[in-house]
């Protein structure tokens, strides 16, 4: 059983903090000896298959949300089509965010962890269109697309203004989705594009 139903609703924290001592279970029940008793090092959360697997909570929690119909019946009428596009925003967000953390698992991957925590400060950051340099191939329309999650990730998921020093940055969404007419099949195509990426960098 890899879920556990109630584990959320007794205890929504603790459950939720719980991959990193799953992981060294599994790691451990497999020959990999991980002392969860201990707190994590460094090194432990620097291991690809927890990146890995966080990118894919993300994409998962994200296509949920998209596959869902809120109704907003705690919202004023008027206010609820405000709502529904803000709701979108947060699955742009989460696609963001998963992309994030698959693009820096796969840099992870290539430096080694040592490496990779030498270099933390070069990839401490939210740029999608930056963190993807190393991926081949990538259209101007991708990494348009790429461009405007970075948008999404960095305020218009969080909050509905980017703040006084990036006011114009409100503007750049619109110009993005207009000079590429991207639609939601190219989003999900590009985000299946990224994460099957990691096919190559393993081998």
């Amino acid at each position: 059983m890899y879920s556990d139903k109630d584990g959320f609703s007794k205890d929504p924290f603790g459950y939720s903090a719980l991959a990193w001592h799953k992981w060294g279970a599994l790691a451990t029940a497999n020959g990999f000896e991980i002392d969860i008793t201990k707190p994590p090092t460094v090194k432990d959360l620097k291991n690809p298959v927890l990146w890995l697997s966080h990118a894919n909570a993300l994409s998962e929690a994200a296509v949920c949300l998209a596959r869902s119909s809120p109704t907003f019946e705690s919202m004023p009428p008027s206010i609820r089509t405000i709502c529904h596009s803000q709701y979108h925003a947060v699955v742009l967000m989460l696609v963001g965010y998963s992309l994030e953390v698959c693009l820096k698992a796969m840099i992870l991957m290539r430096l080694g962890a040592e490496e990779f925590t030498r270099q933390e400060k070069k990839h401490f950051h939210h740029r999608l269109d930056d963190l993807a340099k190393f991926i081949p191939d990538l259209s101007e329309k991708e990494l348009a697309i790429l461009k405007g999650l970075t948008h999404f990730v960095l305020w218009a998921g969080r909050y509905p203004d980017p703040g006084s020093r990036r006011v114009n940055d409100a503007e750049g969404v619109f110009e993005i989705s207009e000079a590429y007419e991207i639609s939601a099949k190219d989003l999900f195509e590009l985000s299946e594009k990224v994460m099957k990426h990691v096919q190559t960098v393993v081998d």
